[in-house]
């Protein structure tokens, strides 16, 4: 199983979680990218989808809130980049640091279901995976790190959030380079791969900005996520109603389109895996 970006829509993810659990659907394998990682290390550490969703609705104002300055006011390039007038995203890395260290977990090791957390090093334009089962020696494996930095570093959307710094990297956001991680879920072993994806919102005469700047963050997610999709087994399009980046009040109907949205295709889904 795993989850596209896409901001406050992440909270969709728990959804259809809730909804495979009841129809008696085990995950075994999870990934997830951007606001996708953030259900994909919550639920990976026991959490379950229920749980999320509410933590999603608790924490989210301090998660989405922005400085008030203009987004770019300065760069500053060295060790470390920072880019005054956005969020730093230190509040994401230390909720999601304190929620799952609750879990007795504190490090991506100790996390028993195999999971991929996409992440792009702003520095040298690679693909970066944190995991705890990394699948062979390769340098773009991450492993040894507390659970809150890869939420943070998949989720620094660059119009929001700073790049998030660790060691010689900038992190930013993982949809940069793979939206939609289905081969690096497959290189985990999965059998079935099922990918969830937002229904793209159509654009109208009175059409207002954040509709036009989530189309645009659709336009480019679904281009990038092709190939990936190209090898899911089961590809999930989930509805969202033109809900915003940062639109923390339809945080509940993203929760009931996601569900939704398994309900729909459930027999689908359950033929997919009585032939495996």
């Amino acid at each position: 199983m795993l989850y596209q970006v896409g901001g406050i829509r992440g909270i969709a993810h728990a959804g259809v979680l809730k909804a495979l659990e009841d129809n008696n659907i085990t995950i075994d394998i999870i990934g997830g990218t951007s606001s996708g990682s953030m259900v994909a290390m919550l639920y990976a550490s026991g959490y379950s989808p229920y749980n999320i969703y509410t933590l999603f609705k608790k924490y989210s104002n301090e998660i989405v809130s922005i400085n008030t300055k203009p987004l770019i006011k300065s760069y500053m390039f060295s060790k470390k980049i920072t880019l005054k007038g956005l969020k730093t995203g230190k509040s994401v890395e230390k909720v999601f640091n304190e929620v799952i260290n609750k879990q007795g977990i504190f490090k991506m090791t100790d996390i028993k279901m195999p999971i991929v957390v996409p992440t792009v090093d702003l520095m040298d334009c690679r693909e970066y995976v944190f995991t705890n089962n990394p699948p062979k020696d390769e340098a773009k494996y991450i492993t040894n790190i507390e659970v809150g930095k890869p939420v943070r570093a998949s989720s620094s959307f660059s119009a929001v959030f700073s790049p998030c710094n660790f060691e010689k990297h900038a992190f930013i956001d993982g949809g940069a380079l793979d939206n939609i991680p289905v081969k690096e879920v497959k290189k985990q072993g999965a059998d079935i791969v099922i990918a969830v994806k937002f229904n793209s919102d159509t654009i109208k005469e009175d059409s207002n900005i954040m509709d036009m700047t989530m189309k645009t963050i659709d336009i480019m997610g679904n281009k990038i996520a092709e190939e990936n999709l190209s090898q899911a087994d089961y590809i999930l399009n989930v509805y969202t109603d033109k809900t915003g980046l940062l639109d923390i009040k339809k945080a509940d109907s993203c929760y009931r389109y996601g569900y939704e949205a398994v309900s729909k295709n459930i027999e689908n889904i359950r033929n997919l895996i009585c032939k495996l």
